[in-house]
């Protein structure tokens, strides 16, 4: 009897277990009360400026992270570091142009999440960035809260096909040469 007790109970945790509610939950993201801000650094200076998302969400499970993914309109390139007239426009026309991001041939770029793993921080993320029609595995350190998530983290461009500029493939660019990185700095609100 005893053991007929025992063989009932484990199966009811097992089977109880196995049924527990594990439905992973999706975190919208609210694109108004979100930011995008990046920074690019050339030899005798930088630009800052914003892009705008145009929707995203972080999956959860358990009070986790499990996965996500982000579109970005790359035709909102918008620089904030120079005033009208006095050199925004130009700046803004070459990075929406085929020597920078090609905007009119590449409107959005994507980041979709293909790995997680918990850091003393928050947690490593592992995901594809999609930009310009490239793709390439990009690794960041993500802090997310109950209704945010945040994360600063580079990009070498040159890797999507940007490489005006880039002393890495012209010679001779002195203190005209851009940085092959530029920084992205990620405020999501759910």
């Amino acid at each position: 009897m005893k053991k007929k007790i025992t063989t009932a109970l484990l199966a009811i945790i097992v089977t109880t277990g196995a049924f527990a509610n594990t439905n992973p939950i999706l975190k919208k993201v609210i694109v108004k009360e979100s930011s995008i801000n990046w920074t690019g650094k050339k030899v005798l200076g930088q630009h800052n400026g914003t892009i705008d998302l145009v929707s995203g969400s972080l999956e959860m499970e358990d009070g986790k992270l499990i996965g996500g993914n982000f579109v970005v309109d790359m035709t909102t390139i918008a620089v904030t570091d120079l005033k009208a007239g006095e050199g925004k426009e130009k700046l803004e026309g070459h990075l929406n142009s085929p020597d920078f991001f090609d905007t009119a041939n590449h409107n959005e770029a994507t980041f979709t999440i293909t790995e997680v793993t918990e850091s003393a921080t928050g947690y490593n993320v592992v995901g594809d960035l999609t930009i310009k029609g490239h793709t390439e595995s990009v690794s960041v350190n993500m802090v997310v809260s109950e209704n945010t998530a945040t994360t600063t983290f580079n990009v070498d461009r040159t890797k999507y096909g940007v490489r005006y500029g880039s002393a890495s493939f012209f010679d001779n660019l002195k203190d005209n040469a851009i940085s092959d990185n530029f920084e992205l700095a990620v405020n999501l609100t759910f």
